[in-house]
């Protein structure tokens, strides 16, 4: 990495918490941006020195966009775009359509997503196979993890505004959903 270090973003998606940097070298153009290290698009001698640059993120090759915009004079602004909305909106959107649990297992730090519109359970980037039935009180999504039993229990909150909540269970112990 250069110190033409422009931006740097942290991207929730159901697959993991990806990291996205940029550079910008305003003198030669340059631009390059690197998906968790990795870099995935390089442009160098770049005459025009405002613009966008679009690539993918994750296994689900989200739609991700980098915003260059001149502010005054030499200075710039980068935003982040992800499928078409301000990083924030999408952050604020993905936590409608996703729960997400952090959890330790046998000394394994895991990340459980719930994608509530697929009822697709992730951990820790892999897309985990699992079995749902109808109860008296909703539905129960399970799956395993190791050797441990995993239910999502989905119920009726009773109240329109606040829809159906979701409640992740490891080994009958209820675990706390956290925000991103």
């Amino acid at each position: 990495m250069s110190n033409d270090l422009a931006g740097v973003w942290e991207v929730a998606l159901s697959d993991g918490v990806h990291r996205i940097e940029f550079e910008h070298g305003t003198t030669t153009g340059k631009r390059v941006i690197y998906v968790d290290g990795k870099e995935i698009l390089r442009r160098d001698w770049m005459f025009k020195l405002v613009g966008k640059e679009a690539f993918s993120v994750g296994k689900s090759e989200t739609k991700a966009t980098i915003n260059i915009d001149a502010v005054s004079g030499f200075a710039y602004e980068y935003t982040l775009e992800i499928n078409g909305k301000s990083l924030k909106k999408y952050m604020e959107n993905r936590s409608k359509v996703t729960s997400t649990w952090v959890l330790n297992l046998d000394g394994t730090d895991c990340r459980v997503v719930l994608e509530k519109d697929t009822m697709d359970v992730w951990c820790n980037g892999q897309n985990i196979e699992t079995a749902g039935e109808f109860v008296d009180d909703g539905t129960e999504t399970h799956f395993t993890l190791g050797d441990h039993n995993c239910c999502v229990k989905a119920v009726s909150s009773g109240k329109r505004r606040d829809g159906i909540i979701h409640t992740l269970l490891v080994d009958g112990t209820e675990i706390a959903e956290c925000t991103e």
